[in-house]
Parts: structure tokens; C-alpha cells; sequence
């Protein structure tokens, strides 16, 4: 089946979806025929004005591995390259090999344990304020290019079946990025 063919027919039945979870299911069916072997997550972003600055809340939404990593799990994530990337410029971040995941994810070594090498987060916008992140773990230590087009496009697909958090806001200080790259 030729991508033309496979993404059509998964915008067709994303339109027949009755919630959250169908439509991220088959999303997650698509993308083990786009990226092969690995995990799908979608984290949302939940910090508040009330959390402190320099520092994101993020809570599992959606997860393929959810004996593994819950749904509803949460984790703390302050300034890093990755952060910046994602919550800052909003641009996807590709990770590949043990090295760049290792520097991304302070989680890594579950990842490792589970045989995932590389990474495409996908920040999910509104307007310039990323509210949620696309994950695709893949067992493979590099991405063709097709295939991170193939994830992005996915995240669209994605997009209308995850909303934001209510009260999402969030902050970093330019002087807590020069601090932390020093």
C-alpha cells in the first residue's frame, strides 16, 4: 500500500473514530507501518502559572505501552536542549542513538532496557504555546526521512483528538537557558 494510499484511508476512518482512544489506535496502527518496531505516547502538557518557572508538568494522555509507561503517569522536565526544541522554538525533535536519547531523556535507560534507540517528538501547537508532545520511539538508531515526515504527519492526524489542558501555562527565563548552557 503506497503512503498516498495509507494516509487517506486512515483520515477516512479517523472520521468514523468515536473517541480519544479509537482514533489514537489506529493512528498507532499507521505509525508501526510508517516507523516499524516501538512506542507510541502522547504526552500533555499540564503546567499552570501556579507550577514553578523553568519547569514543565507533563502527563501521559495516550500510551501503546501502558503496562510499561501508564496513562496518567506524569514526570518533571526543566530546561534542556530537548525543551527548548519542543517547548520553545516548536520544532520537532529527532533523537537518534543512545547518545542523543541519553541527553534528552532522563528516563533513558527504561527506554534502553525496552530496546529503543531513537526518538521523533512532535510538539502538538496552539498558536506558539505547545500544549502536548507526539512520541514515537523506534528500536532503530536512525530515521529515514520518509518516516519522520510519516510520524509529523501523523501528529497532525493526532492533533484535533487532544485538547488542551485547562489553565495551560508555561515559562522559561532566558536567564535560566544561559545559566544551564554555561
Amino acid at each position: 500500500m503506497s503512503m498516498t494510499s495509507l494516509a487517506t484511508n486512515l483520515l477516512d476512518s479517523l472520521g468514523e473514530a468515536r473517541s480519544a482512544e479509537a482514533a489514537l489506535q489506529q493512528i498507532d496502527q499507521v505509525r508501526r507501518i510508517v516507523a516499524g518496531p516501538g512506542i507510541f505516547s502522547i504526552q500533555l502538557n499540564v503546567t499552570t502559572a501556579r507550577d514553578p518557572g523553568n519547569e514543565l508538568r507533563l502527563q501521559r494522555f495516550y500510551s501503546s505501552a501502558a503496562g510499561r509507561w501508564p496513562v496518567n503517569g506524569t514526570k518533571r522536565k526543566t530546561w534542556s536542549a530537548w525543551t527548548e526544541t519542543i517547548f520553545v522554538r516548536c520544532q520537532p525533535f529527532v533523537g537518534e542513538g543512545p547518545e542523543a536519547l541519553g541527553a534528552a531523556f532522563d528516563d533513558y535507560p527504561q527506554m534502553q532496557a525496552a530496546g529503543l534507540y531513537s526518538a521523533v517528538n512532535v510538539p502538538l501547537l496552539k498558536g506558539n504555546l505547545c500544549y502536548a508532545t507526539f512520541n514515537v520511539f523506534g528500536t532503530r538508531t536512525q530515521w529515514r526521512p520518509d518516516e519522520v515526515l510519516g510520524i509529523r504527519l501523523l501528529a497532525l492526524a493526532a492533533q484535533r483528538w487532544v485538547a488542551p489542558a485547562p489553565d495551560l501555562m508555561y515559562r522559561f527565563d532566558k536567564e535560566a537557558a544561559a545559566l544551564t548552557a554555561a
